[in-house]
């Protein structure tokens, strides 16, 4: 008997942490453990690239950054499950459990496998692992995804070091931080790292995210902090705001993209970064406001790093965890593992929506730790602050931080 493993999506720190777990946990109580690369695209191929994994390779590489394991952002079509699924894989290597590792999309894929296999009457159990450095899965307790802890240590020690730069230099920084969906990403680095404006696509609980929205929100900073007689500074920005923009505030916002199939510009291929920063020089030149600001782009700079100690532990209960679900027959579900280490299993069909797929899990923007880095935290205009900002832009309502946000 054996158990498959693979690793779906983009790397996080504790991949391997939890592939080698997993791989001790089953080998130790006489499994045979099959490493599958290039994730779910093994399944539905006939010549599948899997390797055993031994202790001596999981000991190897358990406190590793990276993915021993090869990922893959492959999405089987229907067509696929009907066609091309790999039973001979199962069959030949004896396998008992398929565990998958992943975020939201390779969730969502492993609760089709696992109702795909429900549904065919194959004696083949499923457990996830959630990971994600976005923390957008819907975990209880606010529990985070695995790799995020270490991510958003990763990213504050670079945003610490591009803010002194901004101190050394008297410039501003726009930095784009990883988090398609969701928030997290970006207001952990910007929370830590004390930056005096942090934009997020929950922000926009009231309005609609637009591109002047987004840049009036980064102006309002850099007038707060000028009136405050500080000439430097960093703005952090969730790349989910963009994935947020409507087509029409895309092509309203001039920036040349390519597009794809269905006519979508393809985000994913530019800097979200040097975006921004175009956007916010075009206003810099339109309402004569003399500043300097430079790009970052954040996030594959954090998803390969070494684990931190928390992540280390974490992964490694999440991959024992993963043991002890399939010893008490759960299958279908993802491993949760609680703050006090109890193991537990969330079924996957109980977490999706009505189109099959695990909905992201989003930042509480109303949640009493959110409100307090806004109010005490960030910097920015507000109706207090008019007559001294008359120095710098001619009408400063439209850049009040919470009349942006209709908050108010």
């Amino acid at each position: 008997m054996s158990v498959a493993i693979l690793c779906g999506g983009g790397p996080a720190p504790g991949m391997n942490t939890v592939v080698a777990s997993i791989a001790k946990s089953f080998l130790k109580n006489g499994m045979k453990v099959v490493g599958l690369h290039h994730g779910y695209t093994g399944l539905f191929r006939e010549n599948a690239k899997t390797e055993e994994l031994d202790f001596m390779k999981a000991d190897m590489i358990f406190n590793r950054g990276g993915s021993y394991l090869k990922m893959s952002r492959f999405k089987p079509t229907d067509e696929d499950f009907e066609k091309n699924f790999n039973l001979k894989l199962f069959r030949d290597n004896e396998i008992e459990l398929l565990v998958t590792v992943g975020g939201d999309d390779t969730a969502s894929t492993a609760n089709r496998v696992a109702k795909f296999l429900q549904d065919k009457g194959y004696p083949i159990a499923n457990i996830h692992v959630p990971k994600t450095i976005d923390n957008d899965l819907p975990l209880p307790d606010n529990s985070p995804t695995f790799g995020y802890t270490t991510a958003e240590d990763a990213g504050s020690k670079i945003a610490a070091t591009i803010y002194e730069d901004a101190r050394t230099s008297e410039n501003w920084f726009v930095i784009a931080a990883m988090g398609r969906s969701a928030g997290h990403l970006a207001f952990g680095i910007g929370s830590a790292c004390h930056l005096p404006m942090i934009v997020i696509p929950e922000m926009f609980n009231k309005t609609e995210i637009t591109v002047d929205r987004i840049v009036n929100l980064v102006i309002s900073a850099m007038v707060k902090r000028k009136i405050m007689g500080i000439h430097y500074g960093v703005a952090v920005i969730s790349e989910g705001v963009f994935h947020e923009l409507s087509d029409a505030e895309i092509e309203k916002s001039g920036i040349r993209f390519t597009y794809d199939d269905h006519g979508h510009p393809e985000l994913g291929k530019i800097s979200k970064a040097q975006m921004f920063n175009e956007l916010l020089d075009r206003k810099y030149k339109e309402i004569g406001l003399k500043i300097k600001s430079r790009p970052v782009e954040l996030g594959y700079e954090v998803r390969c790093v070494t684990p931190v100690g928390y992540d280390l532990v974490y992964c490694t209960l999440l991959g024992n965890g993963v043991y002890k679900l399939f010893q008490e027959g759960a299958t279908g579900c993802m491993v949760y593992v609680g703050k006090a280490g109890a193991v537990s299993p969330l079924y996957l069909k109980d977490l999706e929506n009505a189109d099959g797929k695990i909905p992201p899990r989003l930042v509480n923007i109303e949640s009493e730790k959110c409100q307090s880095i806004i109010n005490n935290t960030l910097q920015y205009i507000t109706e207090e602050d008019y007559e001294a900002a008359k120095a710098y832009v001619s009408d400063p309502a439209v850049y009040d931080f919470k009349k942006i946000l209709n908050w108010q």
